[in-house]
């Protein structure tokens, strides 16, 4: 069970964290939520998909590891094979929590880090990753981690206004992809949904525009690019295959 605390130099001074990766501390899966803030390092390894919440319906944005449930072809037991982590998993065990503050006489909510002090990231020994300096300051390991936590926390707003645009312009379609590995296995990628190409090549001046000046037509083209790593998958997994 997490518990989340505000992280502190007093308190945590001493902490460290385990950032090696493998299935113990929880890496393998087969994709994590990414957002329009990162979509320019998370393209350059992984397939970007589109799918629905389920529980709101809603669109969000997905980084792609493998095809199946628990799968992660870019990690094994020297570690995880990419130049960058999205960073729903690269800030772990940290998240931006809110805490309430008075300002001017009104409260309001501030974001403060915090950290879950019952991961299995957090160190027993000794050993890993110094959260502080010992005079107190912020180690470089987590500047890296603060940098992964506004990504995400301004990527949450970003999505909204992305999908809120790609929506209007119905510019997302459900794709569907069949896949064979060399031993004969079929594979079907199904109930995901990325941007229709065509749609958005068709678009006029102003609706261009509008997207250019918002930075969601980067987004887009992100998206599209991404693609192309569903073979690098397919590659990975042969690879595993064969062997």
């Amino acid at each position: 069970m997490a518990t989340h605390v505000v992280l502190n130099n007093i308190d945590h001074h001493n902490l460290k964290i385990i950032t090696q990766r493998s299935a113990a501390m929880g890496d393998n899966v087969q994709g994590v939520l990414t957002f329009p803030t990162e979509f320019r390092e998370v393209q350059s390894e992984y397939p970007i998909f589109f799918q629905r919440n389920s529980d709101t319906g809603q669109f969000q944005a997905v980084a792609i590891f493998g095809f199946e449930e628990g799968q992660n072809l870019f990690l094994d037991e020297q570690g995880w094979h990419a130049s960058y982590i999205p960073a729903v998993l690269n800030r772990e065990p940290f998240l931006i929590g809110f805490q309430t503050e008075q300002e001017e006489g009104k409260a309001v909510s501030v974001p403060m880090v915090h950290i879950d002090i019952d991961s299995p990231r957090i160190s027993k020994d000794d050993q890993g990753e110094a959260v502080f300096l010992p005079q107190g300051g912020n180690s470089a390991y987590l500047e890296q981690v603060s940098r992964s936590l506004m990504a995400i926390h301004e990527g949450i707003n970003t999505s909204k206004l992305m999908f809120d645009a790609f929506t209007t312009l119905d510019l997302i379609e459900p794709f569907t992809i069949d896949i064979k590995f060399i031993n004969g296995q079929s594979h079907q990628l199904t109930g995901y949904y990325t941007i229709n190409e065509e749609k958005l090549f068709q678009l006029d001046k102003d609706a261009l525009n509008q997207l250019n000046g918002s930075g969601i037509l980067f987004a887009a083209y992100m998206v599209i690019a991404s693609m192309s790593n569903i073979k690098k998958l397919v590659d990975k997994r042969n690879k595993l295959l064969a062997q």
